[in-house]
C-alpha cells in the first residue's frame, strides 16, 4: 500500500526534532453547496530541526515513532521566510510617502 503524502504550513517549531503541521482540504457544504475549508494538524518528525514557523513542507506517513508522531517531514517546498517579512520586502514598506500640495501625504 502506498504511503499518504500531504502538504502543509508548520505551524510549531518548539519541541525537538518535531514540527506541527497545519494540512487544508476544501469541501463542499452538503445542503449549501459552498466550498469551506477544514484543517488537521500532524505531529511530524524532523531529524536536523531543518524547518520553522510558516514553512511550506510535504509529509509521508511512516511507522509510529511516537505517542503522536507518525509522519516524516520529506522536504520544504517554500521558505516562509518573504512571508515572515523578508529584509527585501521590509525596506520597500518602510519608505516615506510624498507630501502634496497642503504638505499632507497623498
Amino acid at each position: 500500500m502506498p504511503k499518504r503524502i500531504l502538504q502543509g504550513v508548520v505551524v510549531s517549531d518548539a519541541c525537538d526534532k518535531t514540527v506541527i503541521v497545519r494540512v487544508e482540504r476544501r469541501l463542499m457544504h452538503p445542503v449549501y453547496k459552498k466550498f469551506i475549508t477544514r484543517s488537521k494538524k500532524y505531529a511530524a518528525h524532523d531529524e536536523q530541526n531543518r524547518h520553522h514557523a510558516g514553512d511550506i513542507v510535504r509529509i509521508e506517513e511512516s511507522r509510529p515513532i511516537s505517542k503522536r508522531k507518525h509522519w516524516v517531514v520529506l522536504g520544504g517546498t517554500e521558505d516562509g521566510s518573504a512571508r515572515r517579512g523578508g529584509t527585501a520586502s521590509v525596506a520597500a514598506d518602510t519608505e516615506p510617502a510624498e507630501a502634496g500640495p497642503t504638505g499632507g501625504a497623498v
